[in-house]
């Protein structure tokens, strides 16, 4: 980790990046001259040069070495208001304690892979280009061909069914099982092209066969839900009263915790009623959700960045309750369940 704390400074240097929804979250985030931001998912900066450019400081974090590297660019120009960290948002409460005493007036998470990451072929994170299959955002940990090397048949059918839609997972992952004996699933392009055989796009449809079981991969390999809901969590203890917290998601299972966590933290939903004798009152709510969301992508945006168009922005406001913590109803929103017995 990069150490030291924030100072204001003048900002120098422009943004060079312009990521998904970028003025509807810097809307939501309301920024003010001096408040400390946390960028959860650096990625290139985009929105952590936008806050800067409003008089922010931030905190910038990516679980990405190379993200790291090229942002150096950006803290350069930041003149001592931008910290880069590499690292997990989820580590949100530890990072924080290390760069401010201060508590934050905002946190924004951009859930999901980069464009970038898709680019690097030896990421292993596309199919368009014949590379190890690894997807790991970071440089530790399981890649995705460890799981298929090592998981049995159930585990990785429920990854490829939960995680990617895939209605194919069963006869994808038995294919897998039974290949592996010999030759186990090393490649991007020959894992691609065995789901094209066994489970082929349906007439009419726009994305390749193996789309949706390289996302399941890359959710596996990443914990991305698990790590999403940790971040948002430790958002809610970091958050100064009257902060905001701004979480784009791409895919239904993220959107799903974001939307449900902003429910239960807001109260929304829960209908008030006389408590019984010995019934525990119902903690004060942590956040206060604006009506009208999710907010999407306009016409032009989803017309000139293909990303945009499955993005979905929530935000919700900080009220000065205390925070509540883990949440085993939320939790069980990020593990995988358990299929029936189906065909495919």
């Amino acid at each position: 980790m990069t150490s030291g704390r924030l100072e204001p400074e003048n900002l120098s240097g422009e943004a060079r990046h312009v990521p998904v929804l970028l003025k509807e979250v810097i809307a939501a985030l309301d920024v003010r001259e001096g408040g400390v931001y946390f960028d959860g998912t650096f990625g290139a900066g985009g929105y952590s040069s936008a806050i800067l450019a409003l008089g922010g400081l931030v905190i910038g974090v990516d679980r990405d070495p190379l993200a790291i590297a090229r942002g150096q660019s950006v803290v350069d120009g930041a003149q001592g208001r931008l910290r880069l960290v590499e690292g997990r948002f989820g580590e949100i409460g530890t990072i924080l304690a290390e760069f401010t005493a201060m508590p934050l007036a905002g946190a924004v998470f951009d859930i999901g892979v980069s464009s970038m990451q898709l680019d690097e072929a030896e990421r292993g994170f596309s199919f368009r280009h014949d590379a190890p299959l690894d997807m790991r955002m970071s440089a530790s940990g399981r890649t995705a061909a460890d799981i298929l090397l090592e998981e049995d048949e159930e585990t990785i059918a429920n990854i490829l069914f939960h995680y990617g839609e895939e209605r194919a997972s069963r006869r994808i992952a038995r294919a897998v099982v039974v290949d592996r004996v010999t030759q186990p699933y090393v490649s991007t392009l020959q894992l691609a092209q065995m789901i094209e055989r066994v489970a082929p796009a349906r007439p009419g449809e726009l994305t390749h066969a193996a789309t949706r079981s390289f996302q399941a991969l890359r959710i596996a390999v990443n914990d991305e839900l698990g790590e999403l809901l940790r971040g948002v969590i430790g958002a809610e203890a970091a958050l100064a009263g009257g902060g905001r917290l701004a979480v784009v998601t791409f895919h239904s299972l993220e959107d799903r915790i974001v939307k449900q966590f902003f429910a239960r933290r807001s109260g929304r939903g829960q209908a008030p009623s006389r408590l019984l004798p010995g019934e525990p009152v119902a903690p004060p709510p942590t956040f206060a959700a604006p009506a009208g969301q999710p907010i999407i992508a306009g016409e032009a945006e989803r017309r000139d960045n293909p990303r945009s168009r499955s993005a979905k922005l929530r935000f919700a406001i900080r009220t000065d309750a205390p925070p509540r913590g883990a949440d085993d109803d939320l939790a069980r929103l990020t593990q995988l369940p358990r299929l029936r017995p189906r065909r495919g």
